[in-house]
């Protein structure tokens, strides 16, 4: 039974993730806004749902020691594991705006949440950083519009299909892409158990890459459909919104206590990103190609048998 349940996610997720990303690209196209803006608004915080359910729901039941590690761990399988496998499908162009203002916010909110945690307050994220990140997210969504740089696009396909039906798509592509996740990784979980693996290799593999699922699944179907700035928006959009807005929201309501969460996460996390500037930059060519699409794949490989073995 745990197969047929998992198949039913995985399906769920692959035609979740396709529409989804023909919905945004319906409205990206009627508003005139660029995929990446697209990206890192309606695809980075709705891919973003299932760290938000499982951050928030855990600091209301008095569990908020999970929320931080939580975001941690999916902003480094975001930018290792998710845009190195997308990169390895298609080679993801990057623009000056990326380099100037969206990668480096990326970095700084990182750093930021790694300055108060390890330094400031150290083991506690408490209400008045929350309060600020929320504000550094609103700040961020409001620049993303303002500096919206789409380039003009054909309307045949906007007109072809009415609004409503590209808002359903896209609610809908979210709804599978959740539960359909949240399907995959319970059956996963169950066969692994049975299968004897233990639950420290399960939490590390299965639920740190699967709740990770909406965004592998997003940045996949736009990187098929050529559309590598939706899905460089996407985990850039994703990382910011885990920091600023989920556990804004989280430390707004209780303040958060990151047991478990070591030096060595907030580095990787950081790395990740330096990583992904690197790549952007390395002999001016502003893309990241197949090459560094593999050699984010290994560094993700690297952190997770550095955390099986601490």
């Amino acid at each position: 039974m745990n197969f047929v349940i998992l198949a039913i996610g995985l399906a769920l997720i692959v035609f979740g993730a396709d529409y989804l990303i023909n919905g945004s690209t319906l409205i990206a196209k009627r508003f005139k806004v660029s995929d990446f803006v697209i990206g890192m608004t309606i695809v980075g915080v709705g891919t973003s749902m299932p760290e938000f359910v499982v951050s928030f729901v855990g600091t209301l039941q008095g569990s908020a020691d999970v929320a931080i590690g939580n975001v941690v761990g999916s902003n480094i399988a975001n930018i290792l594991f998710i845009l190195g496998v997308t990169a390895l499908i298609h080679p993801i162009a990057v623009s000056k705006a990326n380099l100037r203002k969206d990668i480096p916010l990326c970095l700084g909110v990182s750093l930021l949440l790694t300055v108060i945690c390890l330094w400031i307050t150290p083991g506690v994220l408490g209400r008045w950083a929350g309060v600020m990140l929320l504000l550094i997210y609103a700040w961020f969504m409001y620049r993303s519009f303002k500096d919206n740089d789409s380039v003009e696009e054909e309307a045949s396909e906007v007109k072809e299909r009415p609004m409503w039906v590209a808002v359903v798509m896209v609610v809908g592509g979210l709804l599978a892409l959740i539960f359909g996740g949240r399907m995959f990784v319970n059956s996963a979980t169950a066969i692994a158990a049975g299968l004897g693996v233990s639950e420290a290799v399960i939490s590390i593999t299965v639920l740190a890459i699967g709740t990770s699922l909406p965004e592998l699944a997003a940045s996949i179907a736009a990187a098929r459909q050529g559309r590598t700035q939706m899905a460089l928006g996407n985990v850039v959009g994703s990382n910011i919104a885990n920091i600023a807005l989920i556990l804004g929201l989280c430390a707004t309501t209780s303040p958060l206590s990151p047991s478990g969460i070591t030096a060595v996460d907030y580095v990787a996390m950081i790395a990740a990103v330096l990583l992904l500037m690197l790549s952007a930059f390395t002999f001016r060519r502003k893309m990241i190609d197949r090459a560094d699409g593999a050699v984010m794949i290994l560094a993700y490989v690297t952190y997770i048998v550095i955390l099986l073995n601490r």
